[in-house]
């Protein structure tokens, strides 16, 4: 009896800390300090239940987006700004970057033809890594494109048609053996230069032993819009989550998908934007039970997706389509879900800093919702982040800090408060836990 009152109390206080910390713009420990408390424990993320865990102990994610990190990091006089958007993200809380771990055939390419690498590029990525670890941000790195951006799908086809390969089309990247021995080249190349297997010049730790890496995604925005039956694409998948596996069995594996519902849910494609989003060739539920895959990836973009023009409409679909996707998560996948590029352009008609502010505070406030109770909401990524100075690279959806201060703001309170539920539930579990939804809790966490 005296050990319930004792955490009936506990759960009390508990709940009066996180109502005052969630009001305050101070937080318990100022968030420079949890790198300090970090550094006896950079280990790798890992995922448990529907939950990511750093040491067994919940990780809720506040990141963001900045693509071209490495591009930058192979000039000289650019590599100054990765330094920089780092230091800024890390001044607000921010902890997870996803960026480019490939480019194709391009300016500054990486990968110049198949299995062909430009050791300069690959060490500007060492760089991007090592410059990521200083600032206790983690990093997702995607290994290739769907789009023509940065090489992509359409760039692997190009050199398969110079290679004499009879293609007909883009697509032809998911089912061609060729055109996938490629892909497999960029993951492992057969000689010396490699991805996963790469020693980083700067740090000496092999990528796939480097808990700066969150997890390796295998493609942005996949899609495949020659078949919706969604087959090919999932042939793809399944091949391609099972080589990165066997390779690096130690890091998260997701695939970067934008979360449309295909038709083996037929009603789920109620939450689709629109009915073409059924015809791409993806199929979120499907996509995401295939073995190897760790956790699911979401993209919002209501003013593409809905309607260019900003109306409520976009905070509306924002909410249910997060809604469907954790509920989903927790229910079909068991996994969680990180939504992995979010937005809204300064070039929408309509739009301004206050309808950003509100979208961007919708997607934190449905993913709080989530965290208090256990949920498969594991985070978000700003799309995207960027330091003064690189206005020439903004696509409408650049953030920059230093002259957005109500965002900043919005994106610092987010940070403190998932600083304070991580160190909380680490905090609850020395006292006698209990599972629940793949977190360590008391008996009166529901309470909260």
């Amino acid at each position: 009896m005296a050990s319930l009152r004792i955490e009936v109390v506990i759960a009390i206080l508990s709940r009066l800390l996180i109502s005052l910390w969630c009001l305050i713009d101070t937080p318990p420990l100022r968030i420079s300090e949890v790198g300090d408390m970090e550094d006896d424990a950079w280990t790798l993320v890992q995922k448990k239940g529907n939950q990511f865990v750093i040491n067994d102990q919940p990780f809720y994610v506040n990141g963001f987006n900045t693509y071209w990190l490495m591009v930058f990091a192979a000039d000289q006089s650019t590599r100054g700004k990765v330094s920089e958007v780092f230091q800024q993200a890390s001044s607000v809380g921010l902890t997870v970057c996803r960026t480019w771990a490939f480019n194709d055939g391009q300016y500054r390419a990486l990968q110049k033809s198949p299995s062909v690498y430009d050791e300069d590029v690959f060490k500007a990525l060492d760089f991007v890594v090592s410059e990521a670890k200083k600032h206790k941000i983690r990093l997702i790195l995607s290994l290739t494109n769907n789009w023509d951006a940065y090489g992509g799908k359409p760039q692997y086809v190009k050199w398969g048609k110079a290679a004499g390969l009879n293609l007909t089309s883009d697509d032809d990247f998911f089912s061609h053996p060729t055109l996938r021995s490629y892909y497999k080249a960029h993951v492992k190349a057969s000689v010396f230069n490699t991805v996963l297997n790469r020693v980083n010049t700067v740090s000496n730790i092999t990528y796939k032993d480097d808990p700066t890496i969150f997890a390796w995604e295998l493609m942005n925005e996949p899609r495949c819009t020659s078949d919706p039956s969604g087959d090919k694409l999932q042939e793809w998948i399944e091949e391609m989550a099972v080589y990165v596996k066997r390779i690096d069995p130690k890091h998260l594996v997701e695939i970067g998908l934008e979360g449309f519902y295909g038709i083996s849910t037929p009603n789920k494609t109620q939450f689709n934007p629109n009915t073409y989003a059924q015809q791409v060739g993806t199929d979120f539920i499907r996509n995401h039970q295939v073995l190897g895959i760790d956790f699911a990836s979401v993209h919002i973009y209501a003013d593409s997706w809905v309607s260019q023009s900003i109306s409520n409409a976009h905070i509306e679909f924002t909410k249910s389509w997060m809604q469907a996707h954790i509920e989903d998560a927790e229910n079909f996948l068991n996994m969680p879900v990180l939504f992995a590029e979010f937005g809204v352009s300064t070039k929408d008609p309509g739009y301004n800093s206050s309808f950003r502010d509100t979208l961007i505070s919708t997607v934190y406030k449905t993913l709080l919702d989530s965290t208090k109770k256990g949920g498969s909401g594991g985070g978000s990524l700003l799309w995207q982040l960027f330091p003064e100075g690189t206005d020439y690279m903004d696509d409408g959806y650049a953030v920059v800090l230093s002259k957005s201060p109500s965002t900043s703001n919005i994106l610092s309170l987010h940070s403190k408060r998932l600083v304070t539920f991580n160190s909380l539930c680490s905090w609850r579990c020395r006292w006698g836990c209990k599972k629940k939804h793949g977190l360590e809790m008391s008996p009166h966490q529901d309470e909260l």
